[in-house]
């Protein structure tokens, strides 16, 4: 069963903007072993939806539609599905009374004109949240729409909560592709195959490639067959290739490096500030970019210049004179000064050579070292990283995220 993915967005077509929520709605797919077969960005015209609509049912069984949830976006593709599915369109009370909340709260008076919003294809499924947009789900025999908002959150939990299993028996009754990738930090992608070896001949019913990514390699496992037993076979699959990629695998799918950093860090009881000075603060951001970093998250500092490193962290000038702010004893003098400052039970830091300039023949441009300091220890590493400065920065985080990764294994 291919999916249709259809995104109503007028901006998207003037080229403002990202379609997150369709990116985000074709990765759940694929994870479940439906592909994506057809792919649709239109204007809010009516005609333009009806259109793609028609077009939509003539490819796949399953058409998903995102689109703003009312106005000029909402309005016109409930209208257009309506006549395309031959349905009246009817009054929804449940989203009556949404709209009739949202203008009391706001103090004003529900516009007649506002009631069109809550008019749906009668039949339609109303796919809810606790918070964020609804959206709209019409299963007929032969075809399903699924109307899900441009909020790629909204969508992802409307998806994965009650589409997803609202379909389940249409979907079970067909042979599956299933998706899992595993993810790789530490080794480049020569010593990744060599690894995997013969997994990477390929299978009459499964198939293993090895993806470069920045500062990652991934592995793709794909396998086919009926749901019950791919699902089967793909666990099997993935538990013997994580016994030949060992620690080096750090997680699969949708999860990132300082996420699970994080779940280690809450799983051990620690806390951690970080030190930064060649990558501007990425290292800080990427922590707090995971929801509930307050656990043990306590502080990052940026010391761009060697006196912000004496003055704030405590390294002393006799290192920087000795050694140069892009040393071993540097970054272990600001793990151990972010530490100290902040009383945590670890404290990370970096400090290199982002460039284009600025480096040597002893220290040439992508030069890194990393730092983490604990109650007894300090470890330190030196990296060189080949990018541009962009890439180095993320690099120097990944690294620093990955030496913390291992010391809490």
């Amino acid at each position: 069963m291919g999916i249709q993915l259809i995104t109503v967005s007028a901006s998207l077509l003037q080229g403002e903007g990202t379609d997150e929520a369709a990116q985000a709605v074709a990765h759940l797919c694929f994870a479940r072993g439906l592909p994506i077969a057809g792919r649709q960005i239109i204007g809010e015209d009516e005609g333009e939806v009806e259109a793609a609509l028609r077009l939509g049912l003539e490819r796949g069984q399953l058409v998903i539609v995102l689109s703003g949830s009312g106005g000029s976006a909402g309005e016109p593709v409930r209208r257009a599905l309506s006549r395309v599915l031959g349905l009246r369109l009817i009054l929804n009370e449940k989203i009556l009374q949404a709209l009739q909340t949202h203008y009391a709260r706001q103090e004003r008076a529900m516009p007649r004109r506002a009631e069109r919003l809550a008019l749906v294809p009668q039949g339609a499924i109303l796919l809810e949240t606790a918070e964020g947009e609804p959206g709209l789900l019409l299963d007929t025999e032969s075809v399903a729409v699924a109307l899900l908002p441009l909020d790629p959150e909204s969508a992802v939990t409307l998806a994965v909560n009650q589409l997803f299993p609202l379909l389940q028996e249409r979907l079970a009754s067909r042979l599956t592709t299933l998706v899992r990738t595993l993810k790789v930090v530490g080794p480049d992608i020569g010593e990744v195959e060599e690894r995997l070896g013969d997994w990477l001949a390929g299978r009459a019913d499964c198939t293993v490639l090895c993806l470069p990514q920045l500062g990652e390699v991934w592995v793709r496992i794909t396998v086919r067959g009926s749901a019950g037993v791919a699902e089967a076979a793909l666990d099997e699959v993935e538990a013997a290739l994580s016994e030949r990629l060992g620690q080096d695998c750090y997680g699969r799918d949708q999860e990132m490096l300082e996420a699970v950093v994080g779940r280690l860090l809450i799983d051990r009881g620690l806390t951690l500030a970080v030190a930064e000075s060649c990558t501007g603060g990425l290292l800080g951001h990427r922590l707090t970019e995971v929801s509930g970093s307050s656990r043990y998250f306590e502080r990052g500092i940026v010391t761009y210049s060697n006196e912000a490193k004496t003055a704030l962290l405590g390294v002393s000038k006799a290192i920087l004179t000795r050694h140069g702010a892009v040393s071993a004893q540097c970054a272990s003098a600001m793990a151990k000064g972010i530490r100290a400052k902040a009383k945590t039970d670890l404290g990370l830091a970096v400090t290199g050579i982002a460039g284009p300039d600025g480096g040597s023949e002893e220290k040439p441009v992508g030069t890194v070292f990393l730092a983490l300091a604990t109650a007894d220890d300090v470890k330190t590493e030196r990296r060189r990283f080949r990018g541009n400065r962009s890439q180095n920065k993320w690099l120097s985080a990944q690294f620093a995220l990955d030496l913390l990764r291992r010391h809490l294994l």
